[in-house]
């Protein structure tokens, strides 16, 4: 698995030891819930650092947060794109929600076994939430419209960083004018083809979404 992980310092070469600690500690782990619980697709294990953190890291191609800045990771599943997102960006506070318990339980021992000090995790509904952070980040939770139904009372409207207050959501497929076409703010698709060589990214989107005024 060693020469697997090289694929994330390659794109993010600046890393420090704790972070690459932190990194490398991750797939055993997920390797061994995997084996009581399906956390990610077992065809995906050997390509966990392409497929799952790197493609969790799109996000930090486009969002450079600032410390202090707060980030609620909506339907993580396993924890992506939190749990690596919460690796890169140490000083960021990071929440993990999911409606499905146990995927919960395996991202708070993920995270308490990695050692990461800012992410909170909660088994709820995002609608029943009533905080406030930043950002919202997802990978293929829900399409736009119903997402931002669910979430847009969660979304400080006052930005601190350079990026606006917003969504940042990873996305797959071809159809996505069509799924934001009726959205009433600004969005703007990356394509993580741009970002990243491999194959699995040909398809990949990231898709920024600005809070409404």
């Amino acid at each position: 698995m060693t020469d697997l992980f090289q694929i994330v310092p390659h794109y993010f070469p600046d890393l420090s030891e704790e972070q690459i600690r932190q990194f490398r500690a991750m797939y055993p782990i997920y390797e061994d819930w995997n084996g009581k619980i399906n956390v990610i697709s077992r065809k995906d294990t050997e390509n966990f650092y392409e497929r799952h953190v790197l493609h969790s890291l799109a996000i930090a191609r486009v969002a450079n947060w600032l410390p202090g800045t707060s980030v609620i990771d909506v339907g993580t599943g396993g924890g992506f794109p939190g749990i690596p997102l919460a690796v890169m960006f140490p000083e960021v506070q990071f929440k993990l929600v999911d409606a499905t318990g146990k995927k919960i339980k395996v991202v708070e021992d993920v995270a308490q076994q990695i050692g990461l000090k800012n992410v909170t995790c909660q088994h709820i509904r995002v609608e029943d939430l009533r905080e406030k952070f930043d950002f919202v980040v997802s990978r293929a939770v829900a399409e736009a419209p119903t997402l931002y139904r669910w979430t847009q009372h969660l979304v400080r409207k006052k930005s601190a960083n350079e990026l606006a207050n917003g969504y940042l959501l990873l996305k797959g497929g071809d159809n996505l004018f069509e799924e934001f076409g009726d959205f009433p703010h600004y969005f703007q698709i990356h394509e993580l083809k741009d970002f990243f060589a491999e194959e699995f990214f040909a398809t990949k989107k990231l898709v920024y979404m600005k809070m409404g005024q």
